[in-house]
């Protein structure tokens, strides 16, 4: 079985009769679907239950559980801190692209692309020890505000999304979150933001070296990326740190497609979720063109695959956890 039928209903009490969950979740077919695959496998007498020890569910980070538009927020933060250090030393400014950077100009570094972006992220994010890295990222997250809301980059988490994982580790699962981001970067913030705690966070790393700094044996991060926590790298990671297949994953964007593709091809009960961003009102309408966020191969594959579909605008009352 390929990922449960929208007929396996709860056996016991009806939903309706129970505490809702999840408040900010329309009354929707997505909403329906949810609720009534985590009630089959969490039934210990119905045909699709499944143990406590396999109810594992990964999510994406960037479009999936907080915002990421007009770019991801560990590259505005990348920028931020460049423009600190060029304060310090204008001479670490040594290519258009890293000037661009420091200057906020952020058109003109995504003109670069990927390259661009690795040069911005190895010149913010390496020569400092780990500790010291997620220091500043706090720092940053407590005073940082977005351009457009104005609102702390961790409150523009997604409301319907905190729930959902919420309601996830009530009923017996393990939650992860499997990103594309940098893990030491999400690590800051997981645990707090969503009930994550750090070693449950999979996501991109870069090159580190061990060394004896004033006495003190030191984990220090150098240039260079060590691995590509997106696409086809999301199930070899999961593989190789979970150990298990999940049952559920949860993406936004043809990045997680393999995640998703991987998890709902497993034997019995799975199921995937993408959310596709169309409230322009209250977030962002992107799918198909844009360079954050591209969503072709999940919305053209993902309903024959038996993937939940979750309409932004007319499945969640609310969006962000920071407010609308």
């Amino acid at each position: 079985m390929k990922h449960v039928l929208l007929g396996a209903f709860l056996t016991c009490v009806p939903v309706s009769l129970l505490a809702d969950p999840l408040p900010s979740w329309n009354a929707t077919a997505a909403k329906e679907a949810i609720l009534e695959f985590v009630s089959s496998v969490t039934d210990a007498e119905g045909p699709y239950y499944v143990t406590p020890s396999d109810r594992i569910a990964v999510f994406d980070n960037d479009g999936t559980l907080w915002a990421e538009q007009p770019v991801y927020f560990q590259f505005i933060f990348a920028m931020d801190r460049l423009s600190e250090l060029a304060e310090q030393d204008p001479s670490i400014l040594s290519t258009p692209v890293l000037k661009a950077a420091a200057e906020g100009d952020l058109a003109t570094v995504l003109q670069g692309g990927h390259d661009a972006l690795i040069e911005v992220v190895n010149a913010s994010h390496s020569g400092t020890t780990v500790e010291a890295f997620q220091a500043q990222v706090a720092e940053w997250l407590a005073e940082a505000r977005h351009p457009d809301t104005g609102l702390p980059y961790d409150q523009m988490t997604y409301q319907p999304m905190v729930e959902l994982l919420r309601y996830l580790r009530d009923e017996g699962f393990k939650t992860y979150i499997v990103s594309g981001g940098g893990i030491h970067f999400m690590r800051v913030f997981a645990e707090q933001a969503y009930g994550i705690p750090p070693e449950q966070v999979l996501g991109t790393y870069g090159n580190s070296t061990f060394e004896n700094v004033n006495g003190v044996p030191t984990v220090i991060k150098a240039p260079g990326i060590a691995f590509i926590d997106d696409k086809e790298g999301k199930p070899i990671n999961i593989e190789r740190t979970i150990g298990k297949r999940p049952i559920l994953a949860g993406g936004n964007s043809d990045g997680d497609f393999a995640m998703l593709d991987w998890t709902t091809s497993g034997n019995g009960p799975r199921l995937g979720v993408l959310i596709h961003h169309t409230d322009a009102e209250r977030e962002w309408a992107y799918d198909r063109e844009s360079p954050i966020g591209r969503l072709v191969d999940g919305l053209d594959q993902g309903p024959d695959k038996g993937w939940i579909i979750v309409d932004m605008a007319k499945d969640w009352s609310r969006v962000y956890t920071g407010g609308n």
